[in-house]
């Protein structure tokens, strides 16, 4: 056989690969219609370590690489897992004839909400200036707001302002942010619970491109308001996400962690590099396997937005705990090396062997 005519074998096989993906996502969308049927959950660790056992088995008694099997299966039970989360959530239909407000709609996060409640079957409509055209609120501030739910999805700078503004307006319906920080908010949703409205406080943890919420957190904040607390955690009932409930001020303690600390660690690793006056393609053809993961969660990071960084450093009230610790750690490290310290060193591994290894246990658990 010619070139061409291997090539167009291939693009044949290529073809019915798509079709069985196709067929499989069908299945999965069955699948998904029965698990609720019978009350059984969307995801199953069990069957997924057999099916990714067998493929391994499989793949070896065909001559196929076990760990490039592995790596397409797991995409293929990643997409199923996404088809059945978004079939229960729509067939959930827990918005039918109900509304909802998405203030700052027009945004990332924003407009993941309008399409996640979209999903639900609410009837959504937009608040945004960037925004236009159907279901779009010309202004809130002047409208009725009759709506069910109401989100604050606006940047942290001026989603204070908006909930004091909503407190004076009293809506009937459940109000909640979805902000990283809750800090620089408490004035505002205290004067929401003052006013007698219903509100409620979260935090996703995951961007706006996220389909899958499986393995994924979503932190709501306890106010006090038990009924608006039940209700915004009853959007993500249908789906895989798993739910946190804690105190405004824990929260922000741990998210000077959680993300202040990871973003100043990106931050200070590639200015850094900058600074260093080594171009980044020589630096990436002599990489190491640390290094090429280090330096694409760093590229990832410098490509975020830098108002919306500076708010989570600036603006927690918890936050210089993180930056603080964060230097007494590089002081640590490089006062072991200056001085030639190899047990402190030692320690420092140690130690942080010892802590990591509580999490790595834990996804052993769920696999």
């Amino acid at each position: 056989m010619s070139l061409d005519d291997l090539r167009t074998q291939l693009s044949g096989l290529d073809r019915q690969l798509l079709e069985l993906i196709a067929e499989r996502q069908r299945v999965s969308r069955e699948i998904a219609r029965v698990k609720r049927a019978i009350g059984h959950p969307t995801r199953d660790y069990a069957r997924e370590r057999e099916v990714i056992l067998a493929v391994r088995s499989g793949a070896a008694a065909l001559g196929v690489p076990a760990d490039a099997a592995e790596e397409v299966m797991r995409v293929l039970i990643r997409s199923s897992l996404t088809t059945q989360e978004q079939a229960s959530v729509a067939a959930g239909g827990a918005g039918s004839g109900r509304s909802a407000l998405v203030i700052g709609g027009a945004g990332k996060i924003g407009g993941w909400f309008a399409q996640f409640l979209d999903s639900q079957g609410f009837d959504v409509e937009v608040a945004d200036p960037a925004a236009s055209g159907p279901g779009t609120l010309a202004d809130w501030r002047t409208g009725p707001l009759r709506h069910d739910f109401i989100v604050v999805a606006t940047p942290l700078g001026v989603t204070d302002t908006i909930l004091r503004e909503l407190a004076q307006r009293r809506p009937a319906g459940v109000v909640f942010d979805v902000g990283s920080l809750k800090t620089p908010l408490r004035g505002g949703l205290e004067a929401l619970r003052a006013a007698g409205v219903r509100v409620g406080s979260l935090h996703p943890m995951f961007g706006p491109n996220t389909e899958l919420l499986s393995g994924r957190h979503v932190i709501f904040i306890d106010l006090g308001a038990g009924d608006a607390l039940e209700r915004t955690r009853a959007l993500f009932a249908p789906t895989m996400a798993e739910q946190v409930v804690m105190g405004l001020d824990q929260h922000d303690r741990l998210i000077a962690y959680v993300l202040g600390l990871s973003h100043a660690l990106n931050i200070a690793f590639f200015t850094a590099l900058a600074r260093s006056g080594e171009a980044a393609p020589t630096l990436v053809q002599m990489s190491s396997t640390t290094f090429d993961a280090q330096f694409d969660i760093a590229s990832a990071v410098a490509q975020e937005s830098p108002e919306l960084y500076f708010e989570i450093q600036r603006l927690n009230e918890y936050g210089a705990e993180s930056l603080t610790a964060l230097a007494q750690a590089v002081d640590s490290l490089r006062d072991a090396v200056q001085r030639g310290d190899a047990g402190r060193f030692r320690e420092l591994m140690h130690a942080g062997r010892e802590y990591t290894q509580g999490r790595a246990s834990m996804r052993q658990k769920r696999a």
